[in-house]
């Protein structure tokens, strides 16, 4: 019982469903994410490389051939044992144009030098190959001190287009009141003591009601298209 109750609440955290309102404090931010994330995962196709795969927590919205995930080295990537290679920070462990298809979901703003990272993505890409970047831009510090950008929607389309790519698309996720209803928890969720069980009662008793308020205001109010959570392109190397 224990056992499938963990797999469920780790389940909720980057596929919520309604439900994972009670057990998931970032709900607005992963359900938007996970939303945008399945309507593009289709564009992606072949030999897939996930950069900074984490856990592969999106990997089974992806058909392909092959799914390779990269990771940086540390001894905690090590110790998780998610990743399929590891690489230095500087150059990925493959060669030109061995990938179809890459996806770098939420890493990019914890790269200390965007002109190498982007560089090595469209090296080991081949022409007419596709990436799929999400990015969070209203958003609090966060895995410290690794924390290092932030990119307006201009920003973002400019940086990926001199290193190589043609934006197809360009989503903004959260265009919505629900953006500060997401920021009012991410606030509770930094105060509280990092203690697993008053995190998991504080989501139940007080984060909870504030997302089902809040996403009932947000479907009131007005939307705002200059204040978003994050992005998501889709991209094609030239």
């Amino acid at each position: 019982m224990i056992t499938r109750f963990k797999s469920y609440y780790v389940r909720q955290q980057f596929h919520p469903t309604l439900a994972g309102i009670f057990l998931n404090p970032f709900w607005i931010a992963r359900r938007g994410l996970r939303r945008s994330m399945g309507e593009n995962a289709k564009a992606l196709d072949g030999r897939l490389l996930d950069v900074g795969c984490g856990s592969k927590p999106y990997r089974k919205l992806f058909s392909v051939s092959e799914y390779v995930g990269l990771e940086i080295e540390s001894p905690s990537s090590r110790r998780a044992g998610n990743a399929d290679f590891y690489y230095d920070g500087k150059q990925f462990p493959f060669d030109d144009a061995s990938f179809d298809s890459i996806l770098c979901n939420q890493v990019l703003e914890h790269v200390f030098d965007p002109q190498n990272f982007l560089s090595e993505i469209g090296r080991v890409l081949r022409p007419g190959g596709r990436l799929l970047l999400t990015i969070p831009f209203v958003w609090d510090e966060h895995e410290q001190p690794f924390d290092f950008a932030r990119y307006s929607s201009f920003g973002l389309k400019s940086l990926l287009e001199r290193h190589g790519f043609e934006v197809e698309r360009q989503e903004k996720i959260g265009t919505d009141f629900s953006v500060i209803v997401q920021l009012v928890n991410a606030y509770i969720f930094k105060v509280l003591p990092e203690n697993a069980r008053v995190r998991l009662f504080a989501t139940l008793a007080l984060m909870a009601p504030i997302t089902a308020l809040g996403t009932l205001l947000t479907k009131a109010l007005p939307k705002n298209p200059d204040l978003y959570l994050d992005q998501l392109v889709l991209a094609r190397k030239v």
